[in-house]
C-alpha cells in the first residue's frame, strides 16, 4: 500500500473507532443524566473508569490454560516459531508473543493480553488446514490485534456496554414501580427516555459490533504490511469461509446467512477484496515461499471430541 493510502486509512480507522466509542460512551451517559441528572453522568464515568482501571491484569498464560491450550515450544513448531519472531519483529514488539496449540477441529486463531505480554493461539484444524504461508497471515493478522491495542479498545467498549446494560436495567426497575403513580396522578412520562431504557443495551452492543468490524479491517491492512503477502491473508480467509462459515451460520442462522449489522467480523468476501487491493509495502517473509500443502509441524494427536462452546465465549 503507497503512503498515502495507508495513512489515509489510519485516520479514518481512527476516526471511526473513536466515533463508534464515543457513541457506545455516550448512550451510558444519556442513561446515567436521565436517571440522576448531571451527578449520574459523572457516576457513570467515575464507575467506568474504575472498572477499565482496575479490572484484573488476566494473564495470557491463565487464559491460555483455562482454554485447554498449551505452550508450543520451539522445536516442535519451528516453522511457526522463526515465522512469529519475524512478524514480531516487523511489527515493533519487544518480545513475539508465546504461541500455543489448542487440540479442537474448529479452525481459529485468537491472540490475548498486551502488548507488552501476549500470547497467540492456534488450533489442530486450523494447523491441519493452512499452508505456512496461509498461517503466517493468520499469525500477522493477530499480531495486528496486539500492536494496534484492539483488546483494550474492545475491552473499553464492553465495559461501557455493560454499564449501560445496569443503568437500563435500573431504570426499567424504577419506571415499573412509577407507572402506576403516573396514572394515578396523571403524569406523561416522557417517551424518549423509555425507549432509550429499553433499547440502549440493544444499541449498545449493535455498536459493539461495528467496532469490531472496523478494528478487524484495520488489522488485516496492518497483517498485509507486516508479511508483505496480502494475498496470503485473503487464501486463509477464503478457506477458512469455506471449510468452517458455513456450518457455524447454519448453528445460529438456520434460515441463511447472518446479516452484516449481527457479526463481529465482515463479510469475508469484502475482506478479500480490500486485501487483494493492496500493493505490498515490503517484501514478503522468505519463511513463506511457499509450500502448496499444509505442513505437519510436528505430530498433531487424534482429534474425537465434537466442537462445543465454553464459558469464555469461544468454540472448541
Amino acid at each position: 500500500m503507497n503512503g498515502v493510502r495507508a495513512f489515509r486509512h489510519r485516520v479514518l480507522n481512527t476516526l471511526h473507532t473513536v466515533l463508534l466509542l464515543a457513541a457506545i460512551t455516550a448512550l451510558a451517559g444519556f442513561l446515567g443524566f436521565w436517571l440522576l441528572g448531571e451527578e449520574g453522568v459523572v457516576w457513570a464515568a467515575l464507575i467506568a473508569v474504575i472498572a477499565l482501571v482496575f479490572s484484573p491484569r488476566v494473564s495470557p498464560r491463565w487464559v491460555m490454560r483455562a482454554s485447554g491450550a498449551r505452550e508450543l515450544s520451539p522445536w516442535q513448531a519451528p516453522a511457526l516459531h522463526r515465522v512469529l519472531a519475524l512478524l514480531a519483529e516487523r511489527a515493533g514488539l519487544a518480545r513475539a508473543p508465546r504461541l500455543y496449540y489448542l487440540p479442537t477441529r474448529v479452525l481459529n486463531a485468537f491472540a490475548t493480553g498486551s502488548i507488552r505480554d501476549s500470547a497467540v493461539t492456534v488450533t489442530d484444524g486450523l494447523l491441519r488446514a493452512m499452508t505456512l504461508r496461509e498461517l503466517a497471515g493468520v499469525l500477522a493478522h493477530e499480531i495486528a490485534h496486539v500492536r494496534g491495542h484492539d483488546l483494550w479498545v474492545m475491552n473499553l467498549a464492553d465495559v461501557v456496554g455493560r454499564l449501560t446494560a445496569l443503568l437500563s436495567m435500573v431504570g426499567q426497575a424504577l419506571l415499573i414501580v412509577m407507572l402506576p403513580l403516573s396514572i394515578l396522578r396523571g403524569y406523561e412520562l416522557p417517551l424518549l427516555p423509555i425507549l432509550a431504557l429499553i433499547f440502549a443495551p440493544t444499541v449498545s452492543l449493535l455498536l459493539q459490533l461495528a467496532l469490531s468490524r472496523t478494528r478487524e479491517y484495520h488489522a488485516d491492512v496492518v497483517a498485509a504490511e507486516l508479511t508483505g503477502d496480502p494475498a496470503g491473508l485473503a487464501l486463509a480467509l477464503e478457506k477458512l469461509e469455506h471449510l468452517q462459515g458455513g456450518w457455524m451460520e447454519r448453528m445460529f442462522m438456520a434460515g441463511g446467512r447472518m446479516p452484516h449489522w449481527l457479526r463481529t467480523h465482515p463479510r469475508t468476501q469484502e475482506r478479500v477484496r480490500r486485501l487483494l487491493e493492496l500493493r505490498p509495502g515490503r517484501p514478503p517473509l522468505p519463511q513463506i515461499a511457499m509450500p502448496t500443502e499444509p505442513d505437519q509441524f510436528f505430530e498433531l494427536p487424534v482429534i474425537t471430541r465434537r466442537p462445543s462452546w465454553h464459558w469464555h465465549g469461544l468454540w472448541h
